[in-house]
């Protein structure tokens, strides 16, 4: 099997983790699930978000509809970060 995917039900089980929390990312649109046999994954790329999910819902109690709206802001915080960063190249660029 590919080793760049992760078994859903593996990763659950090692994790504490319910499957349905799974099913719910999937459903927001946090993480993405590949099928192969009848067996669910996820893409080892995606393996730090849904850690911080797992670690968001299970230890400071924020539901799924909060960790899309948290995951939102974050990704909006990294866009302006690169724009300030581009910014500041170009005006070092016209100095």
């Amino acid at each position: 099997m590919n080793s760049e995917l992760i078994i859903i039900h593996e990763y659950c089980i090692q994790n504490q983790v319910e499957p349905d929390f799974i099913v719910q990312l999937e459903n927001e649109g946090l993480i993405q699930v590949s099928i192969v046999d009848n067996e669910r994954y996820i893409h080892i790329s995606q393996l730090r978000h849904l850690d911080q999910y797992v670690r968001w819902y299970y230890d400071l109690s924020i539901n799924v509809a909060g960790i899309d709206v948290i995951q939102n802001l974050l990704d909006k915080i990294d866009t302006m970060q690169d724009e300030i960063l581009r910014l500041k190249e170009q005006l070092r660029l016209i100095d």
